[in-house]
């Protein structure tokens, strides 16, 4: 599990004066945290953490001699720039359920024979105790024909019993469809061979 270095946010900083500074500002929440604490850290080591894990990653958050179990929560981007400006984390307690989401991560798409894969979901969500949390379902779409649809409930993440679904059992993962080929690249074809 990654480790992720804190210090708690002097609220009289605005958080533009921070992220000039280098920081990332953020928080951290949860039932056994009195009240939410608010945090900064440093922009590298965040963007660091983010290149292995994202929404739904588990982290341990040092801040200030304490260590948590932490859940990343929430990532919240700068439009126009792309860089990550705030980052939020759930302390997780051992024995309750959270709510977190799981990446979806499609393999050996250039394997297939025919027909190109349509990806619908990108995440799942759902309700799991810390040992059980997912952060991604990696999903092998070489040997789907076209035609092939595959949903939720055909997951593996649908059959763990630890885990409860949020997103609907039915809902559309990926689905194979014939490539189209666009009438204007058809007529300039047929022109060329007369």
């Amino acid at each position: 599990m990654n480790t992720l270095k804190a210090e708690t946010r002097n609220m009289s900083i605005k958080a533009k004066a921070l992220r000039k500074e280098g920081f990332v500002t953020g928080c951290i929440f949860g039932r056994e945290l009195k009240e939410s604490i608010p945090l900064k850290m440093e922009k590298g080591e965040v963007e660091r953490l983010l290149k292995s894990e994202g929404k739904g990653g588990r982290v341990l958050l040092q801040l200030e001699g304490k260590t948590y179990d932490a859940l990343i929560k929430e990532v919240d981007y700068n439009p126009l720039k792309g860089f990550v400006e705030e980052i939020d984390f759930q302390a997780l307690v051992s024995s309750e359920k959270v709510h977190s989401s799981a990446e979806i991560h499609l393999l050996n798409e250039s394997k297939l024979v025919a027909g190109i894969p349509q990806q619908m979901l990108h995440e799942i969500n759902y309700k799991a105790l810390p040992a059980s949390l997912v952060e991604k379902i990696e999903l092998d779409v070489g040997d789907l024909k076209i035609g092939d649809t595959i949903r939720v409930k055909d997951l593996v993440i649908a059959k763990d019993e630890n885990i409860d679904l949020i997103t609907d059992l039915d809902s559309t993962v990926v689905t194979v469809t014939e490539p189209r080929v666009s009438t204007d690249v058809t007529s300039e074809t047929e022109e060329a061979a007369e």
